[in-house]
Parts: structure tokens; C-alpha cells; sequence
């Protein structure tokens, strides 16, 4: 991850929940109070977003000591101490909650990434995110999906060239839209063209696209689409596609599948933060 942006990311967080101060933690706490607290798997998943512990505690009070148990990836159990922190009560209190929500969605997007990879069960096919990100969190999103095992689409509307129904509508046609492009983006940049018909495939392969995505299309139809397909062109399937029928586009051929459903409506994995086990004057909880 880009450690500018995040930084500047963290800060914006931590600016909208913080304020002009936790009120409640410093009307009970003095400045010079130190404890411990543990951050707990409350249920099996794939942990990611762990370093954001040390960059969040990093801005409130450098003196906060973070031992971390796990890395990003990682499989955890419910119960599993992930990290340990300690220092002053309430830079601990005010980093909590920025923590676990970074925390517990990234590793919930970790944790169906892998879902979805074992499900399918087919190494040929990559499973990758989309755009349907949150506003705001797209790189760690983006990131969460690493640590489960799957790839990243592209960033944004800057990286690569994704020529959809409404361009081509708006254009005339693939091939009008295709050429367009290559003469002004240059030879570096990848084209990928979104289809809906046999046709439409078939244009995109005489235009010249780098990439194909077969929207909406069954894992019957995928096969038949890749024997005209030439196997220097990547197919990306997409549109339809869930974690209950999944599995049915093993062997489909594809190279690639896209799921919005990896970033758009993740459930967070439940990790809290809880005083040191030895140490229950009380939990770190908001």
C-alpha cells in the first residue's frame, strides 16, 4: 500500500471520529494512566489490515507498544489473541474504533476471498475484485483481497481502459471505440472490452482488445465463446456470478472472474479489543 496515502487516509479517519477530543475517555482517565489490551479473534476468518495498529496508535502516541501474532493472510480461530497493545489508556481508547473497523472489514474481505477461491477449486481461474468499492477505502479494500489469496482489477479509471455497453452506445461501435483508443493511449495501456453477445465477441477479437469480459454469461456459454476466442486474448467473466453457483464455472475455460460482491457488501469478521486477560478492570469496547 502506498504509505502517503494511507497515512493521510488514517488521519482523515481518525480527524472524523476523534473530533475535537474523546470526551468520555478523558473525563475518566488521567493523561499518565497505562494499561495492556489484546485484540481477539472472535470467529474464523483471514486476518488483514494487521499494520494498521501500529500506523493508527503511530499518529495518537508513539509510545504505544504493538506486538503483533499474526501477519496478513493468516488463517485465525475464534479465541486467538491477534495482537497485544500497551501504553496510555486513552490514545488506546480513541485508536479503537478506527482499528476494528479498518480491521474487521479488511479481514472480512480476506476471508471471502478465500471463500469464494476454495469454492471455485479451479487454480487456472483468478478470482479478482472490481470497482465497487467504498469511497475512500479503495486501497485497502483493494488489498484485503490480496491477503485472501485473490487479485486486483484495475484501480481505477487511470490504469487500464475497460470499454463498457454505455461507451460502445455513445460511440457506434467496438470497433470505432477500440480504435479511438489505441491511437491515443499508446501501445503500453491494455484494452479490455465488455460483451453481451457472440457477436459482439466477435467484433471485439477482429478490433484488437487485450481483454474480454463475458458479462452475464453461463458457464455453458463460456465454453462455447472460448473455442473463437485466440488464447493470446484474456476472458474475464462477470455479471451473475455468486457464491452459490460459483462452483458450477470450474473448467469453464475462463482465465479470469470478477466479483463485486468480494468488496461491495462484505460481513465484517468479528475481532474486538479487550484488556489484558490478567488485567479485567475493565473492556476496551465502543
Amino acid at each position: 500500500m502506498n504509505e502517503v496515502k494511507l497515512k493521510a487516509l488514517l488521519q482523515s479517519f481518525l480527524i472524523e471520529d476523534i473530533g475535537d477530543g474523546d470526551i468520555t475517555s478523558e473525563a475518566i482517565f488521567s493523561d499518565d494512566q497505562n494499561d495492556k489490551g489484546v485484540f481477539i479473534a472472535k470467529e474464523n476468518g483471514i486476518v488483514s489490515g494487521l499494520d494498521l495498529i501500529k500506523e493508527v496508535y503511530g499518529l495518537l502516541d508513539n509510545t504505544i507498544n504493538v506486538s503483533l501474532f499474526f501477519k496478513d493472510g493468516d488463517r485465525v480461530e475464534a479465541g486467538n489473541k491477534i495482537a497485544e497493545v500497551s501504553g496510555p489508556v486513552i490514545p488506546l481508547l480513541k485508536g479503537e474504533r478506527v482499528i476494528l473497523n479498518l480491521l474487521q472489514r479488511m479481514s472480512g474481505i480476506a476471508t471471502i476471498t478465500e471463500t469464494c477461491i476454495e469454492t471455485l477449486n479451479d487454480p487456472s481461474i483468478q478470482i479478482c475484485d472490481t470497482r465497487k468499492t467504498v469511497p475512500g477505502l479503495r486501497m485497502l479494500d483493494k488489498y484485503a483481497v490480496t491477503c485472501g489469496g485473490g487479485q486486483n482489477h484495475r484501480q481505477g479509471l487511470y490504469d487500464a481502459v475497460m470499454i463498457k455497453d454505455n461507451h460502445i452506445s455513445f460511440a457506434g461501435s467496438i470497433t470505432k471505440v477500440i480504435e479511438i483508443t489505441r491511437r491515443k493511449i499508446g501501445h503500453m495501456v491494455k484494452i479490455e472490452v465488455e460483451t453481451e453477445t457472440k457477436e459482439e465477441v466477435q467484433e471485439a477479437i477482429e478490433a484488437g482488445a487485450d481483454v474480454i469480459m463475458l458479462d452475464n454469461r453461463s458457464p455453458e456459454e463460456i465454453k462455447e465463446l472460448k473455442k473463437m476466442i485466440p488464447n493470446s486474448i484474456v476472458t474475464e467473466a462477470s455479471g451473475g456470478i455468486t457464491l452459490n453457483n460459483l462452483a458450477q464455472y470450474r473448467n469453464s475455460g475462463v482465465d479470469v472472474i470478477s466479483l463485486g460482491f468480494l468488496t461491495h457488501s462484505v460481513k465484517a469478521l468479528d475481532i474486538s479489543l479487550q484488556v489484558n486477560e490478567q488485567d479485567k478492570k475493565y473492556k476496551i469496547e465502543a
